[in-house]
């Protein structure tokens, strides 16, 4: 069974950090690119950040740079994103999801594969 599944969410405070881990099955997550991508209550999609299958190239959505890191483990069939200095406006529902990634932007692929996602709540 094809399945991504994500897994760190949780409560944090403002300014705090949190690793999400996306954990890939049925299928060879190195073969593409993925993204992180986040979705709060009114809100639209947001392509967060994305990891490329060939050469690990990342790109990160303005408002996190410097904050967030992606990284891959191949091996493990798993994506990780590191969040530090989370902010209130960041709380939403995340999840991982096979992208098109690349300097234009981070765009979900609409036949592709995604989770559930995981919820990240930022509040004292």
């Amino acid at each position: 069974q094809v399945q991504l599944v994500e897994s760190g969410g949780g409560l944090v405070q403002p300014g705090g950090s949190l690793r999400l881990s996306c954990a890939a099955s049925g299928f060879t997550l190195g073969y593409y690119a993925i993204g992180w991508f986040r979705q709060a209550p009114g809100k639209e999609r947001e392509g967060v950040s994305c990891i490329s299958s060939s050469d690990g190239r990342t790109v990160y959505v303005d408002s996190v740079k410097g904050r967030f890191t992606i990284s891959r483990d191949n091996a493990k069939n798993m994506v990780y994103l590191q969040m530090n200095s989370l902010q209130p406006e960041e709380q939403a529902v995340y999840y991982c999801a096979t992208a098109y990634c690349s300097a234009y932007g981070i765009r979900l692929i609409a036949t592709g594969y995604w989770g559930q996602g995981t919820q990240v709540t930022v509040s004292s």
